[in-house]
């Protein structure tokens, strides 16, 4: 059984076929491996690339720097999921953004290799969205001090957006902006709009197997409680109509990735699904209750990138909420040919607004 991890909103897809599911203990993969490790090997002298654990919240968790230049302002990315780490990916976009910035990705508490590491036996106990958003805050201290920096850039994707958001808020004293991709504003609208335009599709299109699934949930999200189940066939046909990966029904290429990851090992990949199912039902009636539209005032700048055709976390109460907002810089931007996965899907677009509008704000 294969469970799609993009984010939490995400995580409750199940398909079949997962990451190394192979019988096979070997690595087919790992003369890919080593090519891959090559090309992305930094070798300027000035560079930096580690991978190490820390402790962070009390459990160790594992953290991925990458750069050219040890100068260069760092950024701390907070992966979505809660349990899809972007380091196992990272090898795919990344290295144009480790031109201009040193890039910090890490595997949060029960995600990919932090799960694999750790004993989960009282792991679920800290599994709330207020320790992941304590976790990112001790995180953001220990590498200003590491890397000898005054603040961060700090980037959100998905269910990380709500942790950074968060974190964003409780210490504005961290960091020079925020950068949120696939923003989270408040979870019951996005479950809403998305199941809306799954029904729309699937009744442009004919698609009664569709219809008649959306149908069985309906009115969706209506007042019965938001279970598993429920959002496993709401995100479904949303996503199948290219709300995940734009003009695509399926976004495989994302989801084997972690098995071409030099920093990952096939029982890290593995992981990856064991932390997804593990923090799932912990996380879920808090993350059915996430809004921020309550949030008129936001302490630092802030920049939104949305994809046109999101409908994992759907952009348009993003831009809604941008517009309201006070802030001392806001900017959004959309991404006309991205759903969810805008990193992956316009690598080029994002480097450029990152250099162009988000570095100078920390190189003044």
């Amino acid at each position: 059984m294969k469970y799609i991890l993009a984010c939490l909103t995400l995580t409750f897809i199940s398909i079949t076929s997962s990451f190394g599911q192979n019988t096979d203990d070997s690595d087919h993969y790992a003369d890919a491996k080593k090519i891959i490790a090559d090309l992305g090997k930094i070798v300027n002298p000035k560079g930096i690339q580690e991978n190490y654990e820390t402790s962070l919240g009390g459990v160790k968790q594992w953290v991925f720097v990458r750069g050219q230049d040890k100068d260069n302002p760092v950024i701390l990315f907070v992966h979505g999921g809660p349990a899809s780490p972007m380091s196992p990916v990272m090898w795919m976009f990344q290295r144009p953004v480790e031109e201009y910035f040193t890039v910090v990705n890490y595997d949060q508490r029960a995600s990919g290799k932090t799960y694999a590491t750790n004993d989960t036996a009282d792991l679920g106990k800290t599994i709330n969205i207020d320790q992941y958003v304590n976790d990112a805050i001790e995180l953001t201290e220990f590498l200003k001090q590491r890397y000898h920096k005054r603040k961060v850039i700090l980037i959100g994707h998905s269910w990380g957006t709500i942790v950074a958001m968060k974190a964003a808020i409780k210490r504005p004293d961290l960091f020079y902006v925020y950068v949120g991709i696939g923003q989270i504003i408040n979870t019951m609208d996005n479950e809403r709009i998305s199941y809306e335009f799954g029904v729309k599709e699937a009744t442009r299109l004919k698609n009664d197997e569709a219809l008649a699934e959306l149908k069985s949930i309906a009115p969706y999200p209506g007042n019965q409680p938001v279970t598993r189940e429920r959002i496993i066939i709401a995100r479904k046909w949303p996503q199948y109509y290219g709300g995940l990966s734009a003009y695509r029904n399926e976004s495989m290429y994302y989801f084997n990735a972690p098995l071409l990851s030099p920093e990952y090992s096939k029982t890290d990949a593995k992981a990856i699904d064991q932390g997804s199912l593990f923090s799932l039902s912990k996380l879920l009636p808090e993350f059915l209750s996430v809004d921020f539209k309550s949030v008129h005032e936001f302490p630092i700048p802030v920049f939104m990138f949305m994809g046109r055709h999101d409908y994992t976390t759907p952009s348009e109460p993003t831009a809604a909420w941008l517009e309201k907002v006070k802030a001392p810089s806001k900017k959004g931007i959309w991404f006309e040919n991205s759903a969810h996965l805008v990193p992956l899907e316009e690598p080029g677009k994002m480097l450029l607004t990152l250099v162009n509008d988000v570095r100078p704000l920390a190189v003044k």
